[in-house]
């Protein structure tokens, strides 16, 4: 028998996090604990407000699953035929985190993939005026790569600004689906020229057949377009890359199972996040060997993270020893 428990947490941000479509002052998350006689498994998801979650939705999500935990089977089936979300995510990874525990083996090892190392993380900027979006780049000390929030207010003016506080960095843009076609086409090249290697979700989510439109010289990644392998073969017509959230693709089972799939097709591989702690990006973390863009700052946005959570320095992410989650 499995026991299950679920809470939530309240991290108090650093600052106003600020995107296209909202803002926020905390990240409110959800952790689920499984537990089979001695071994414990955690796992941390964010509902989103942009899919429909809330705090209380996915409790009850997770709640109902409270009749199949008679065995690790019975669970592993119920989770996998959840709806892809924070729910699941949750649970997936709570469940991957005690399967470790029980064999002995970390979960990369059980999923297959390599121990990921220190590697470069995005550092995010959130919407301000040019001013101090280029201050904010300027105190993050040049990172390698920033990713830098914007909506259709002064594109170009903000980049300028960014991009020579911070010259030797690489940029990418995320405009959170707050940007239309003729926006997209009349700032890539210019953009372009200031350092941006990527830019993020451009469109709404509904309006993917527009950017047959686009031929610019930045490579367009899809966000909100892509949650799980569904559909992924028809993205390829409009997105050079995919960003894999876990908190979309319900866990790391459809996280590495899409991963493949679009490694297949070949997009360009980015791993991102939602804001939560280093218990939520421990398991995208595993990802991360094989990703050519690692977005996993959630715990840098944070007034303080969990005790044995990752480090940041000078763009730098690099895991605790051992890690919070996924290792024995």
């Amino acid at each position: 028998m499995i026991a299950l428990a679920v809470e939530t947490h309240c991290f108090a941000l650093k600052q106003v996090f600020k995107i296209s479509r909202s803002s926020k002052t905390s990240a409110d998350v959800i952790v689920v604990t499984l537990k089979s006689g001695s071994y414990v498994g955690l796992g941390e998801a964010v509902p989103y407000a942009r899919y429909g979650e809330s705090l209380d939705s996915v409790m009850s999500q997770i709640n109902a699953i409270k009749a199949y935990l008679d065995s690790e089977g019975m669970l592993s089936n119920a989770i996998q035929k959840m709806p892809a979300g924070a729910a699941k995510n949750a649970l997936d990874c709570a469940y991957w985190d005690l399967r470790a525990k029980i064999a002995n083996k970390p979960v990369n090892e059980l999923l297959g993939l390599s121990k990921p190392q220190s590697c470069v993380s995005a550092q995010t900027l959130s919407i301000d005026s040019p001013e101090n979006m280029a201050q904010a780049a300027a105190d993050m000390g040049h990172p390698p790569l920033i990713k830098v929030k914007l909506d259709r207010d002064n594109i170009v003016d903000k980049m300028r600004a960014i991009h020579e506080a911070s010259p030797l960095s690489k940029f990418i843009v995320d405009a959170n689906e707050a940007w239309t076609i003729e926006d997209l086409c009349e700032v890539a090249p210019t953009l372009a020229e200031l350092n941006v290697s990527l830019i993020e979700q451009p469109l709404p989510a509904d309006q993917d057949a527009d950017l047959a439109a686009y031929n610019g010289p930045v490579a367009i990644c899809a966000d909100e377009s892509c949650h799980t392998r569904e559909g992924l073969q028809q993205l390829k017509r409009y997105y050079d890359a995919i960003n894999i959230k876990l908190d979309k693709t319900g866990g790391i089972t459809e996280a590495v199972a899409l991963m493949r799939e679009a490694q297949l097709l070949g997009f360009t591989i980015m791993v991102g996040c939602m804001v939560g702690s280093s218990l939520a990006m421990a398991p995208a973390f595993l990802l991360s060997s094989e990703a050519t863009f690692v977005d996993l700052d959630g715990p840098w946005l944070l007034s303080e993270d969990r005790a044995n959570g990752f480090d940041f320095k000078d763009g730098i992410m690099s895991p605790a020893e051992p890690l919070l989650w996924g290792e024995v």
